[in-house]
């Protein structure tokens, strides 16, 4: 039996596609925005993620983030389960109404000098959903907000750099 599937590996050879390519410059830039993240921190930075209604396109986009493409984990930028071990809130979402006082828990769950950072349009302006008696709208409604990140849903490497430019500001104030 095993030498049959060993004869059909060798007669067929290999099926699988090769992985895709995302460009030399995108690489490139996901390593220089790694370097500055870690050259700014000198240490490692934790991210929670706070779904505060959205449709889950801004967090697939952001779970991309821990594929070999980008890799945060291997270069010391991991995500938390708890805000209290957080440094970095990532927002997604127009807030829901019910929604609001959890993200309020967790904003000052999580210890200062916390940074937060608004991912997609819904994050930034409510987007389609706006402001309602089901939505509070944007995140800048309930919560601070440091940086945003445009995009319906925002590409991984522009998310990145709204992680690097929110670091950044809080590195000159």
């Amino acid at each position: 039996m095993i030498w049959q599937v060993i004869k059909q590996i060798a007669s067929t050879g290999c099926r699988t596609e090769p992985a895709p390519d995302i460009g030399a410059v995108a690489q490139a830039e996901s390593a220089a925005i790694h370097a500055d993240l870690l050259g700014i921190l000198g240490q490692a930075l934790t991210i929670r993620q706070v779904d505060a209604g959205s449709c889950n396109g801004c967090e697939l986009e952001i779970n991309a983030l821990g594929n070999p493409y980008y890799n945060l984990e291997g270069l010391g930028i991991r995500f938390v389960a708890s805000p209290r071990h957080a440094d970095m809130l990532l927002v997604t979402g127009p807030v829901s109404r019910n929604m609001e006082t959890a993200l309020r828990r967790t904003f000052d769950a999580t210890p200062d000098p916390k940074l937060v950072v608004a991912v997609g349009d819904c994050g930034a302006d409510g987007g389609i959903f706006g402001e309602s008696y089901a939505s509070c709208g944007r995140i800048a409604n309930v919560i601070p907000v440091d940086e945003v990140v445009t995009g319906c849903p925002p590409a991984p490497i522009d998310i990145l750099r709204g992680i690097l430019k929110a670091v950044r500001c809080r590195v000159k104030a």
